[in-house]
């Protein structure tokens, strides 16, 4: 879920820059994202460590505070490991794919033209039968 990035490419006095991903799922309407973050380690004046968010560039809330749906606006989210979203939208792919074209099956008929045998119907004294006692 994160990976600690080197020194290189640190920018405003960032100390160290942790990337972590996560996916995100509305209670309320259903949508499913995920998202990128990158942590920036920050000091401020008085030696307090704190982190800035920054996502797509743009500082930004934590993610883990108060998530908002972008659909719907609504703050109860799920946050998952990254990788889940993207996962249910393979699976629904995948279920939703047309099969190959290929031979259709045809049931069997009789060559004698006769009607198929109508299946059985069972009947309480068909189970019970087991259970009866028979002369000797």
């Amino acid at each position: 879920m994160s990976e600690i990035t080197g020194q290189t490419g640190l920018r405003n006095g960032a100390t160290a820059v942790v990337n972590e991903s996560y996916s995100f799922a509305c209670m309320r309407c259903g949508h499913g994202w995920e998202q990128s973050y990158e942590i920036e380690h920050h000091m401020d004046g008085e030696g307090r460590e704190f982190v800035m968010y920054v996502a797509d560039g743009q500082v930004v809330p934590s993610p883990l505070s108060r998530p908002t749906c972008p659909n719907c606006d609504n703050h109860v989210v799920r946050i998952m490991r990254p990788g889940r979203v993207a996962s249910v939208r393979d699976a629904v792919h995948q279920q939703h794919r047309v099969p190959p074209a290929g031979p259709v099956e045809v049931p069997s008929v009789p060559a004698d033209g006769a009607a198929a045998k109508e299946p059985h119907h069972w009947h309480l004294a068909d189970l019970l039968h087991v259970f009866q006692r028979r002369a000797s």
